[in-house]
């Protein structure tokens, strides 16, 4: 629901609106058909009554605290290795603003073990709670993948969700840390912090996104645009730093194996409604885009008759 006119900050037009807030603790049917208006309209949701325990969130968010709170020669030495690693960069307006410092992993259990060691003195008990925390996410993330099946009439329910369930699954995990910014984060007509996450709508406009420490942010990735043959939509995203504090995300992006082979369901595609995109392998995909400029449309490369 719009609730306001646009406005315009840093050239950007801002748009609030009231962004979906699902509990999952609802009646199945009625919570798959919520995550699936959700999905088609904005491409995003927040989920609260995740399952995800509070104890497993706060153990990944103090090993993550931590690490940053280290001086910049320590974090360096779990630089990036094989793009898996600590790094950090200045961003512009395109993407997130400001500086952001960061650490990737593959959440391949093997992978986190080996670089649990240079990150932490401890590195059994960050890996603990790295392992604990991927593991709740990812089963999250199935759980929400089943319903969004489930909401669509796929009988299959696991079409989605079994592309990530496995430890060969390419999915990886980010933990972003951003410094306190006061001279990017005031606002042409506002004296008040950035605090949120942005959304932008097919339309151009941004959406601003509060934090709330109890629900999960939820958006459709191109992957799932595809395999719904277009009718979920994905979204561009971006973080906002603070102008008086640090602050923190953990991001999980689900994929598949790299040889797993993208395309719709044949319950999506009908005679009204043809295929749009051409099979493709997560490997083909991730091989096009990263020739590309951040904001670039990267399923464009993909669909029929785009070759």
């Amino acid at each position: 629901m719009v609730v306001a006119s646009p406005t315009q900050i840093h050239g950007e037009r801002l748009m609030a609106i009231e962004l979906p807030v699902i509990d999952l603790s609802g009646e199945r049917s009625t919570v798959s058909n919520l995550i699936v208006k959700a999905c088609e309209e904005y491409g995003f949701f927040k989920v609260k009554n995740h399952g995800v325990s509070q104890d497993i969130i706060a153990k990944m968010e103090n090993e993550s605290f931590s690490f940053f709170a280290k001086p910049f020669d320590e974090k360096q030495k779990a630089g990036l290795a094989n793009s898996f690693g600590y790094g950090c960069k200045n961003i512009g307006f395109n993407g997130d603003m400001g500086e952001v410092e960061y650490l990737l992993f593959n959440t391949n259990p093997l992978s986190i073990t080996e670089r649990s060691k240079t990150i932490s003195t401890d590195p059994t008990k960050f890996s603990s709670a790295m392992s604990g925390y991927i593991e709740a996410v990812r089963g999250l993330a199935c759980e929400l993948l089943d319903l969004m099946a489930e909401g669509l009439w796929v009988p299959d329910r696991s079409v989605f969700s079994r592309l990530i369930r496995g430890d060969d699954s390419d999915s990886i995990l980010r933990l972003n840390h951003y410094p306190p910014m006061p001279l990017l984060c005031k606002d042409k007509d506002s004296s008040s912090p950035c605090n949120h996450s942005k959304i932008s709508l097919n339309d151009g406009a941004w959406v601003p996104v509060t934090p709330d420490p109890t629900a999960f942010c939820v958006n459709v990735g191109d992957l799932l645009q595809a395999m719904t043959n277009g009718r979920f939509v994905s979204v561009r995203h971006k973080a906002m730093t603070n102008s008086y504090k640090s602050r923190m995300s953990m991001a999980y992006f689900a994929a598949p194996p790299l040889d797993a082979r993208i395309a719709a369901p044949p319950e999506m595609v009908t005679p009204t409604k043809p295929a749009l995109f051409r099979p493709f392998t997560w490997a083909e995909f991730k091989k096009a885009v990263y020739a590309l400029r951040l904001g670039d449309s990267r399923l464009g490369l993909f669909k029929h008759g785009s070759r």
